[in-house]
């Protein structure tokens, strides 16, 4: 039977979702409810569009040419891509055939080392490139009132990823009032300092962009009133996460 994945939608040519160009699909589904969110219209696990791995792929070839002249790729982002890990297995092994790169873009909500998931996961990782890892807040009680969930599983699957010596980018959104916080941060960097696999380290300065979309669903924002925070403490967050990392290169 032809494993279907559920698509909330296709951004062509995108730019900052990891190296190059990037054909970006976002599938529909999440586990966490984030505050800063700016898909909440992807946490539903019924919306979306039902699609084959051969629509997307014959999608996708259209672009080769600017993924080959950028060291560009395929990039599958969400809601939470790895709920659907069964389809990325073969949607990512038909990519492979074809010598594209291949990214995730996740938190890692839904990990478990339960035997089932791990050999979905395992052969996953097996035609994965790059994993885009979003290390949302170190605190576990500050995780659970920020996303809904505990970030325990959130960093075994940081240390899975560590074992199985996949490059990860570590992506950490800078919130005012909350994740900026020297001594959060200074936790964290010493978490990321453990993993011997952390490629690059990103600071997403928070943002109000996807606000429209939970008054169009009716959500009340849990953020209302913050403010992005300001290009100086985005500096001291890049210094603090990337600390390790600037010791190693001196």
């Amino acid at each position: 039977m032809t494993v279907k994945g559920r698509i909330h939608s296709v951004e062509t040519l995108g730019t900052v979702d990891g190296p190059g160009l990037r054909y970006v699909i976002f599938t529909q589904g999440c586990l966490l409810r984030c505050q800063f969110c700016h898909n909440p219209d992807t946490w539903k696990m019924s919306g979306g569009k039902e699609m084959t791995v051969q629509e997307l792929v014959d999608d996708i070839k259209d672009y080769q040419p600017y993924f080959e002249s950028s060291n560009g790729g395929v990039t599958v982002s969400g809601g939470e891509p790895l709920l659907q890990a069964e389809f990325l297995v073969e949607l990512f092994t038909e990519l492979k055939k074809l010598g594209i790169h291949t990214c995730i873009d996740t938190s890692g909500g839904c990990f478990s080392r339960s035997p089932r998931f791990m050999k979905t996961l395992d052969a996953l990782m097996e035609v994965t490139d790059l994993i885009l890892y979003d290390l949302k807040q170190i605190d576990d009680a500050m995780h659970k009132e920020l996303t809904g969930v505990s970030n325990r599983h959130i960093l075994d699957m940081a240390n899975y990823l560590d074992e199985k010596k996949i490059p990860i980018w570590v992506r950490h959104v800078l919130i005012p009032g909350g994740s900026d916080n020297d001594q959060l941060l200074q936790r964290l960097s010493d978490f990321i300092a453990t993993l011997s696999n952390v490629e690059r380290i990103d600071v997403l300065p928070y943002h109000e962009l996807g606000v429209y979309k939970w008054a169009e669903l009716g959500l009340d924002y849990p953020l209302e009133g913050v403010e992005p925070p300001t290009d100086d403490r985005v500096k001291n967050a890049e210094a603090i996460l990337n600390r390790e990392k600037t010791i190693v290169l001196n």
